[in-house]
C-alpha cells in the first residue's frame, strides 16, 4: 500500500543550481527538478535567452516531496535560510531578474504559508525580505545539463566555490531535515 502524499513546491532563489542540490538532500523530497517560470516571452524558453533577463523567467525548482514527511512550510523555512532572500534580483555574483527570489504558489493554502513563512523569518535578517510571492503558471523544464547539476559536477569551481557552501548551511541549519542515505 502506498501512503505517500506527493505534492509540489516551486521556488527560485538564484541559481537553480544551488536549490537543486539543497532539496536532493532534504528527507522527503521524491525529486527537484529545475526549469524556468514567471516570464513574459512566448515559447519554451532557451537557458541563454533566461540568463539574457529579456524574458522575464526566473530560474527555478520545482520539488515533488510527501507531505507525510515533510510540509511545505519546511520546504519553504529551508529555503528561505539557505539563500539571501534580501537581495533584489541577486544571489552573490548572480545578477538579474532571473535570479530573483521567489516563491511560486499552486494554490491558495501555499499562498497564505508562503506569507506566513516570510513574516517567521523577517525577525532574522537586518535586512527587508524581498522575496515574491506569485500564483505559478507555465514551468518549463530545462535542458537536460542543468538537472542534477551539482551531483554531476562537483569538482567544477562554482560548485565548490557556492554550491558547496550552501550544502554545508543546510546540513548545519537543518541537520534533522536531511535525509540519511543519498537518492
Amino acid at each position: 500500500m502506498n501512503n505517500k502524499k506527493l505534492e509540489t513546491a516551486t521556488v527560485g532563489g538564484g541559481c537553480f543550481w544551488c536549490v537543486e542540490a539543497i532539496f536532493q538532500e532534504v528527507n522527503g523530497v521524491h525529486k527537484v527538478i529545475s526549469g524556468y517560470t514567471g516570464g513574459n516571452a512566448p515559447g519554451r524558453p532557451t537557458y541563454r535567452e533566461v540568463c539574457s533577463g529579456l524574458t522575464g523567467h526566473a530560474e527555478v525548482v520545482q520539488i515533488l516531496y510527501d507531505a507525510n514527511i515533510i510540509s511545505y512550510e519546511d520546504i519553504l523555512v529551508i529555503f528561505m535560510t539557505t539563500h539571501d532572500p534580501t537581495t533584489l534580483n541577486r544571489q552573490g555574483a548572480d545578477v538579474g531578474t532571473q535570479y530573483r527570489s521567489v516563491i511560486y504558489y499552486h494554490n491558495d493554502t501555499q499562498r497564505e504559508i508562503a506569507g506566513l513563512v516570510i513574516k517567521e523569518v523577517a525577525p532574522y535578517y537586518e535586512q527587508a525580505i524581498v522575496t515574491e510571492i506569485s500564483p505559478l503558471e507555465t514551468f518549463y523544464e530545462a535542458e537536460e545539463y542543468h538537472q542534477d547539476y551539482y551531483r554531476n559536477n562537483q569538482s567544477q569551481g562554482y560548485c565548490n566555490a557556492v554550491i558547496s557552501p550552501k550544502l554545508g548551511k543546510l546540513r548545519k541549519m537543518h541537520a534533522d531535515k536531511i535525509r540519511k542515505t543519498k537518492v
